[in-house]
C-alpha cells in the first residue's frame, strides 16, 4: 500500500506544481503569487521525500529478491 500511495502521489504533487506555475504566469495578486510559490516549494520538497523513500523501498525489494532462500 505504501508503494502505491507514493507512486500515485508523486504525479499528483507534480500536477499541483504545474498548476501553481501556471498561476504565477497569469496573476499579479501578491497573495496568490505567495500561495503559488509556497505550493511549488512544499510540493517539490514532498516529491523529493517520496522519491527518496521509493528509492530505498526499491533497493530493499531488490535486496530481498537477491537474498538466498
Amino acid at each position: 500500500p505504501e508503494h502505491d500511495f507514493v507512486t500515485m502521489m508523486i504525479p499528483h504533487h507534480q500536477g499541483a506544481i504545474n498548476m501553481a506555475k501556471a498561476l504565477l504566469l497569469s496573476t499579479r495578486d501578491p497573495e496568490m503569487r505567495n500561495l503559488a510559490q509556497a505550493i511549488i516549494t512544499e510540493q517539490q520538497n514532498e516529491i523529493r521525500l517520496m522519491q527518496t523513500w521509493l528509492t530505498r523501498y526499491q533497493e530493499s525489494q531488490a535486496g530481498n529478491a537477491a537474498a538466498p532462500k
